[in-house]
């Protein structure tokens, strides 16, 4: 009898604890602590204004004019000239150069072109040529500006037309106009084209990549050319 009295009491007393929930298997519910965020901001690199964005290449066309009067004009090529040489028939003359350099013994008519210090000289060169049917009035050589680096450089003539500088072909590209037709005119045809040589003095270094050429073609139409 005591024994089932005890077993009786052990029963007693588990069902009262597990009524209490002490005898209770479930993990313990735990406190999650917040940590504060930072916010990472990502910056983005602020553009570079471009001033020509529809610029085009060196050596592709641009169109002007409009019925028979039509033309198309093209910055072909650049090249870039610490210095240069170059001589002239009418240079020549005693009246124009009256003492010659003994220490070099350069010959009259031969002579060296330096920039300013801290600039250096760039060679454009430049085609325009008539596609219609009548003669078509082309831009003059200061209708050509060279834009670089935010600021604008005039293209610095030459001292007569027969100047010839050495390694350059052709002549500047003022002189070329009118060649087979009136002054600021030319003819139809690839063979009548104004072709020549602009130079400007600007400073070096410079970079072709944000170097253009701009010019008003007519009225209606501005273009530039990228020359990298």
């Amino acid at each position: 009898m005591k024994f089932i009295f005890t077993i009786a009491v052990f029963g007693v007393l588990f069902f009262v604890l597990l009524s209490s929930g002490c005898t209770s298997t479930s993990p313990p519910v735990q406190t999650q602590t917040s940590v504060p965020t930072t916010a990472v901001v990502i910056l983005s690199p602020t553009p570079t204004a471009v001033p020509y964005p529809n610029a085009m290449a060196l050596n592709e066309y641009a169109t002007f004019g409009s019925g028979n009067e039509q033309g198309k004009a093209t910055v072909y090529r650049y090249a870039v000239k610490p210095n240069y040489n170059w001589t002239s028939p009418e240079w020549n003359s005693p009246q124009q150069q009256p003492t010659e350099s003994g220490l070099l013994n350069v010959e009259r008519g031969h002579n060296i072109q330096k920039p300013q210090v801290g600039n250096t000289f760039l060679f454009i060169y430049v085609r325009v040529t008539n596609t219609g049917k009548n003669n078509v009035y082309v831009p003059s050589a200061k209708q050509f500006v060279v834009f670089s680096d935010g600021k604008v450089y005039n293209y610095t003539s030459i001292y007569n037309p027969d100047v010839i500088i050495d390694k350059v072909f052709g002549t500047q590209y003022d002189y070329a106009i009118g060649a087979g037709g009136k002054v600021g005119y030319i003819l139809p045809g690839e063979s009548n084209s104004a072709d020549g040589y602009l130079i400007y003095e600007i400073p070096a270094p410079f970079s072709p990549a944000t170097t253009y050429v701009v010019c008003n073609l007519d009225s209606k139409n501005q273009v530039a050319w990228k020359l990298g």
